[in-house]
């Protein structure tokens, strides 16, 4: 199977009308696991803003179900993905992240900075540890999917471009990155969680390659440790050697979705969309 396939696929789709298929294509057959390690990063950059972070914290998910709250993450915005916005599957998941949005004071502000991750973060990643960068319609086909989105979750003003997208979120980090105590137990939490989907000898190294990867303002605000330059060149190194070896491997057939991955552990027996994520009666968190 040709390395071009998804490429040359997309590259015949209109980024649209069919962005949903050409983001599809990235994520399940592409770009898997690059996708998934950068939404991650992506969601983790988010708790760097006290307002996110704090929030966070306050619910109780990360210290106490942070494995169940990240499955959860994880499967809820791939439904949408998989099975399309209209579709049952899609409207459920769109309905219950809504739904907990709603059970908390968050502002449309964090909402758009959140979406802005979204977009730019793997496009960054890519841009430095994947075996290649996205084409222009494939970076159109992630704004555009993005955008639509944020319009099943009610967000305004969301910007129409990549380059709106990527203002927004270092205006907003260069604005509103700032220690909290709660956003660092979130992180540290993230981070434990991270470390425990490898053997025991390997948590340091996970720790060390993931605060590697980390940009000083990010670190600062967390008051994490510099890994120093010889973490940060190994970790590069180790991507970008991935990245050589795959752009010679052949093109994907078979689709890796969310729920197949082996870190993802709180539905063993399988799930339901409906009943994922929490509920009103116990929201701990106090209202304005």
């Amino acid at each position: 199977m040709r390395k071009t396939l998804w490429a040359d696929r997309n590259a015949q789709l209109d980024p649209e009308t069919d962005h949903a298929e050409i983001y599809r294509n990235l994520t399940l057959y592409e770009f898997p696991w690059d996708f998934n390690q950068s939404l991650g990063f992506a969601l983790f950059r988010t708790y760097a803003v006290p307002s996110i972070g704090s929030l966070l914290d306050a619910t109780g998910q990360f210290t106490g179900a942070c494995q169940k709250r990240y499955d959860d993450t994880g499967i809820l915005l791939e439904a949408p993905l998989v099975s399309g916005f209209t579709s049952r599957d899609g409207k459920v998941a769109i309905r219950r992240i809504n739904q907990m949005h709603r059970m908390y004071d968050i502002s449309n502000d964090d909402l758009r900075y959140v979406l802005a991750t979204f977009v730019v973060v793997p496009k960054r990643w890519l841009d430095d540890f994947g075996w290649r960068t996205l084409s222009d319609g494939e970076l159109r086909a992630s704004v555009n999917y993005y955008r639509e989105l944020g319009r099943h979750m009610a967000i305004t003003d969301v910007p129409d471009t990549y380059d709106g997208f990527a203002t927004l979120m270092d205006d907003y980090e260069a604005e509103h990155f700032a220690f909290d105590p709660g956003a660092r137990r979130v992180a540290d939490a993230t981070l434990a969680l991270m470390a425990s989907f490898y053997p025991r000898p390997a948590a340091k190294g996970v720790d060390v390659f993931s605060r590697a990867l980390m940009d000083p303002p990010l670190l600062a605000a967390f008051r994490y440790g510099d890994p120093g330059r010889a973490a940060r060149r190994a970790s590069t190194a180790a991507l970008r050697a991935r990245a050589r070896l795959l752009a010679h491997a052949p093109s994907r057939r078979k689709p890796i979705f969310v729920h197949d991955l082996a870190k993802v552990k709180s539905y063993p027996g399988g799930y339901d969309l409906a009943a994922m994520g929490t509920f009103t009666p116990g929201c701990p968190v106090p209202h304005r």
